[in-house]
């Protein structure tokens, strides 16, 4: 029995594990009294059970060690085609509601970008909101076992940038096998963090419902939440400050335990990754609030300068991990800082991203930290030019093959950024809510679309086309551009 689960294909497993949990909104709605809800999810989660055990036994002993090409194809196929299968209750549960916004709503959920149609999400059956983040909690917990299984042992998700081989090197093997090995280390943490936080965020004052919604789009950083801003939310700064606790494990893949090829022989305080990101946090923190006191004309009083700091702090935190979340304090931050247009500096945040092989999108820290240490050297060959670079092999190789090929990747970022801006401006969209919803999916942080341009962007005000350009540049921005060129390379698909 312990063979079964390896000798098939993982999208099947993951319809497998999707369907099972179609019983939660399912009892959840029942508790409620709310059957009309109940129903879609209980047929949706026996019938889809009963597909997903027949798919098995057509496929069974069909996939094996597969090739490259195999296993990242069927990280796009899951993107992609899992999320129509969870949308389908979805749609029926929820009357008015097009079964194509509700497969965007669970691609969204599924990469963990956040992004929702809902204009007013508190109108939602609680069911609904606890199916949406589930979904974005399962992904986060797919991407975290995909990242180290499947991404990490070719070079890509960021890997690269360490490896001695080229991105997309073959390895012997069998992706099936790091793949349950690697979930089956990973979900009791996981699980047990966003336990955690529920628990703590109850304990804070905060409502079941939120508190558990809150929790898994924290620890997922998919930024989903059943309110419109956590201004309204019952625990106020102090369930704010349990969630950036629990930020810091997107800003780098050592702080999660559990994780089975991560190496853990130096102190964890050494790591570049969250040394970059703390200070990247705090730097951006002390330029917005500081500003007050340099900037003739900027609007601020003293009272209001722990508001404006926790605002910027928080909200720092939570673009710079993707999750999207908008500290209550933020309007009081915003205006001590006196800055216009305060959202390119969060666009750029979540654009640079979180740490490798964590929940969070973006280019990644320690592609940005790969650069700069080759900016480093190149600044003191300019003082020195027969200097030797020091600090051993693995540095040196951060500063040559990682800076180059960190730069590759950051160039590819940008043309997809461009891409799917000019595809936006296509379906009838202006120049620059096309730019900020492409940083928005490529970068996976969809809440940030509602305040980071001058005029608040709503999804469900889009058009159809517009939606699917956006959730073709979620899976790209989730998958990573090499992995997608990888799936090109003829080579990927030869044993």
């Amino acid at each position: 029995m312990a063979r079964v689960p390896r000798n098939l294909p993982f999208p099947v497993i993951l319809m497998g594990i999707g369907a099972a949990a179609m019983y939660l909104p399912a009892g959840h709605a029942v508790l409620y009294g709310q059957h009309a809800v109940a129903r879609p999810f209980f047929y949706g989660g026996t019938i889809f059970l009963t597909l997903t055990a027949m798919v098995g036994l057509a496929t069974a002993n069909r996939w094996g060690a597969g090739t490259r090409g195999r296993h990242l194809g069927g990280l796009l196929i899951a993107w992609l085609l899992l999320p129509a299968m969870l949308a389908l209750p979805y749609a029926e549960a929820l009357p008015g509601s097009s079964y194509f916004d509700a497969w965007f709503e669970m691609v969204s959920a599924f990469t963990t970008t956040g992004a929702t149609v809902q204009a007013l999400p508190e109108a939602l059956p609680p069911s609904l909101h606890l199916w949406r983040a589930l979904v974005g909690w399962f992904g986060g917990f797919f991407t975290l076992a995909a990242a180290m299984a499947i991404l990490a042992p070719l070079n890509l998700g960021g890997m690269e940038v360490l490896a001695d081989a080229p991105a997309g090197a073959r390895r012997r093997d069998a992706p099936g096998d790091r793949l349950v090995r690697q979930a089956l280390g990973v979900l009791p943490v996981y699980a047990g963090l966003t336990l955690a936080l529920w628990i703590l965020l109850l304990a804070a004052g905060e409502r079941g419902m939120v508190a558990v919604s809150l929790a898994m789009g924290t620890l997922s950083t998919s930024g989903i939440s059943p309110l419109s801003d956590l201004g309204a939310t019952g625990s106020g700064r102090s369930g704010e400050a349990l969630m950036a606790l629990f930020l810091v494990f997107a800003l780098s893949r050592r702080l999660l335990p559990g994780s089975t090829v991560i190496r853990r022989d130096r102190p964890i305080w050494t790591d570049p990754e969250l040394r970059l990101g703390l200070g990247v946090i705090l730097a951006m923190t002390a330029v917005l609030v500081g500003r007050t006191w340099v900037a003739p004309g900027a609007a601020g009083s003293v009272p209001d300068l722990g508001a404006a700091a926790w605002g910027t702090l928080f909200t720092t935190a939570s673009m710079l991990t993707s999750t999207g979340y908008v500290s209550a304090d933020w309007p009081a931050a915003h205006s001590w800082s006196g800055i216009d247009e305060p959202g390119l500096i969060f666009l750029g945040l979540a654009m640079v991203g979180g740490g490798v092989a964590t929940t969070a999108g973006g280019v990644k820290l320690l592609r940005v930290y790969a650069l700069i240490r080759q900016g480093e050297r190149e600044v003191e060959r300019l003082v020195h030019p027969s200097s030797v670079g020091g600090a051993g092999a693995e540095a040196r190789r951060l500063r040559r093959q990682g800076a180059r090929v960190a730069w590759i990747f950051f160039l590819l970022f940008a043309m997809a950024i461009g891409l799917v801006t000019a595809l936006l401006t296509l379906t009838g969209l202006g120049f620059e809510p096309s730019l900020v919803l492409a940083i928005a999916a490529l970068a996976n942080n969809g809440p940030i679309a509602g305040f980071a341009a001058e005029t608040p962007i709503a999804y469900g005000a889009l058009p159809e086309a517009a939606k699917a350009v956006l959730a073709l540049g979620m899976v790209l921005g989730r998958m990573e551009i090499l992995a997608a060129l990888a799936l090109l390379n003829p080579g990927a698909w030869r044993r």
